[in-house]
Order: C-alpha cells, then sequence, then structure tokens
C-alpha cells in the first residue's frame, strides 16, 4: 500500500502532554514577545503558525497542521541552515543575524530557538492528523494577505528600528535595514506572491501528497 492510501483515523490523537507543553510555552512567549516587540510581530508567517499549530493540536485539525507545514517547513529549514552556518562565521542568508545579537537578551533569543524544533514537530503532526491537501490553497491565500497588510499597512525597513518589526515577511527586500532597489517596490510585492508559493510552498505540498497519510 502506497503512503498516500494510508488514511489516518480520527481516533489517532497526539499525547495530552504534548499539548499542555506546547499550550505553556505560548503562554510564556505571547507576552514576552508582545512587550519586546509589539503586537505587530505576530503579523509573521512563523508567528502566525504558532497560533495556527496551538489550535489545531487542541481541535486535532489536519487543515490547520497542514497549511503551518506548507508554510513552514521550507523557509524554516532554510532557517536551520542558516543559524548552524553562523556557527562557522558563514551568514546564508541573514536569517538568523539576530540571534547572535549580544544586545539582545538571551532569553529572547532563546525563545526564537522555536524556529528550529517546530517544523519537526509540524512533520510529526501531520503523521499523526494525516495530510489535508486544502492546506497549500489555504496557506497561500492567508500569506497573500499577510504580505499585503505588511506592505500597505506595517514600517519599511530601519536601520534604526532596533526591536521593533519592520520589513515583515520581506515584503520591501531581503534586508531590514534597506528597501530593496532592484526593481520597483510593487514588482518586488508581486514576485513575493508569485514566487514563494511557487518555490516553496508548492513543493512542500507535492511531497506531502505523495508521502504523508491522508487526513
Amino acid at each position: 500500500m502506497a503512503a498516500t492510501d494510508i488514511v489516518v483515523p480520527f481516533a489517532n490523537r497526539v499525547p495530552l502532554w504534548l499539548k499542555l507543553v506546547f499550550t505553556a510555552f505560548m503562554f510564556v512567549l505571547v507576552p514576552v514577545y508582545w512587550y519586546y516587540y509589539g503586537p505587530t510581530n505576530f503579523l509573521y508567517f512563523c508567528d502566525i503558525s504558532l497560533f495556527l499549530t496551538l489550535a489545531g493540536l487542541w481541535l486535532e485539525s489536519p487543515l490547520l497542521i497542514s497549511m503551518c507545514a506548507v508554510g513552514l517547513l521550507a523557509p524554516q529549514t532554510l532557517w536551520v541552515v542558516d543559524f548552524v552556518l553562523n556557527f562557522f562565521g558563514v551568514s546564508l542568508v541573514g536569517m538568523t543575524a539576530y540571534m547572535f545579537n549580544h544586545d539582545s537578551s538571551l532569553f529572547l533569543r532563546g525563545l526564537s530557538l522555536f524556529h528550529g524544533w517546530l517544523p519537526l514537530l509540524l512533520v510529526y503532526l501531520v503523521w499523526a492528523f494525516g495530510y489535508d491537501r486544502r492546506g497549500f490553497p489555504a496557506w497561500t491565500v492567508l500569506a497573500w494577505v499577510l504580505m499585503l497588510v505588511c506592505f500597505f499597512l506595517m514600517p519599511p525597513p530601519d536601520p534604526n528600528a532596533g526591536l521593533k518589526p519592520v520589513n515583515i515577511n520581506y515584503v520591501y527586500g531581503p534586508s531590514d535595514a534597506v528597501a530593496q532597489t532592484f526593481v520597483h517596490p510593487y514588482v518586488w510585492l508581486a514576485g513575493m506572491m508569485i514566487g514563494l508559493p511557487l518555490i516553496l510552498f508548492l513543493p512542500v505540498h507535492l511531497v506531502l501528497s505523495r508521502y504523508a497519510p491522508k487526513a
């Protein structure tokens, strides 16, 4: 029987302790992030995924978990690679430079390690609940909405921003210090809205559709 022919029954639940531990983590992270970064920080894809994962755990929703898996597995794997390379003095894309900023609290940086373990948790949950193929279009629409909000309503890059979130989800370019000038800002935004689903989300969707159990 192929992996895609396996259907996960609803009764295949995750352990209660896992739900409680993740919930406790969120009770710590949310007020700390709100205090240091402000509420706009929760517009990042990764932070939105924390809330969706929390809801998906308690509701045991394959759709919510599948959305997060589609949206996070590729970029967070890149985060992990960039983080590891930084230990050797190599910055691949600069995503994790803030983790080595000693002006920032070690506790605050420690909370950000969820970028490393959340993808592993999502893989486990996809196999526990099954993969819902609606996750790809649902996450894509959510990502589009978040990018539009961040582009038109949130602050652009600012070299003096401090801990204030700017250039959320890289809608102005790869740097939080200056906006990209290679193309018109609207062209960059359109490229992000088209490129992320095709380059990062779709490959994960195809792999999970092929190998993960069905919801």
